[in-house]
């Protein structure tokens, strides 16, 4: 099992240096190259999470809370920027732990972007809520994220890296190359929007908290899931 570790990281590692060399030597498009980089950088998560042999009711637990935060998304489609999607993959991982968070929040960018429209965009999206999902299951792992003061100030982060991670496709697609004066001024332009979003994002987590939550442990609890985490 090791052996084939190490050999899967050994492969994993290659294929990102040779996008990374690709896009540098002209033969891959940048935004091309970053996208595929972002769906790797996913992988070990995903095989990490195969690897534990998850039950079938944590699988439905997964789907049932990618479901809840995609629905979301479509529900406040009408509101710009507001989103309760952060929240749902948040308060998925402070109960069923970072791996499961992660899973929620690549698996919701996928899942809603049925409607919302598939693109380069989405490894990006995948990559930066299920980046967002496995700090918060990381977090709480010492419970850290259990005051609403605490839960809130992490929302805010998250909007703000989410930002941070998504204005990196932006420069790319407008550049075909990554320029840190393009980025910047992509961040700062893209500041209201921030703003919105890190405000909904401490909106709605203050709102779940308490009924999702109580409704998570109480799940957790009864059918003995995600206890290994």
């Amino acid at each position: 099992m090791k052996i084939k570790n190490i050999i899967g990281t050994a492969a994993l590692i290659s294929t990102l240096l040779a996008a990374v060399l690709a896009a540098i030597g002209g033969v891959m498009r940048w935004e091309i190259a970053a996208a595929l980089i972002a769906v790797l950088c996913c992988v070990p998560v995903f095989t990490a999470f195969e690897r534990r042999a998850p039950s079938a009711r944590e699988l439905v637990l997964i789907a049932v809370m990618t479901a809840f935060s995609a629905a979301g998304r479509f529900i406040f489609a009408a509101v710009p920027f507001f989103k309760p999607v952060t929240a749902v993959v948040v308060l998925s991982a402070m109960y069923f732990g970072r791996q499961a968070g992660f899973m929620v929040g690549a698996l919701s960018a996928v899942v809603s972007n049925i409607y919302f429209g598939q693109g380069a965009w989405t490894p990006f999206q995948m990559f930066s809520w299920g980046f967002i999902g496995w700090t918060a299951g990381l977090l709480n792992g010492k419970r850290l994220l259990e005051k609403p003061v605490i839960l809130c100030v992490f929302g805010v982060f998250a909007g703000a890296l989410y930002s941070v991670i998504m204005e990196i496709w932006t420069t790319l697609s407008a550049d075909g190359a990554l320029s840190p004066v393009r980025w910047g001024a992509s961040m700062i332009a893209a500041l209201p929007v921030t703003l919105v979003y890190c405000v909904s994002n401490a909106v709605f987590l203050l709102l779940l908290r308490k009924p999702v939550g109580k409704r998570l442990e109480r799940l957790k609890t009864k059918f003995g899931v995600f206890d290994d985490i």
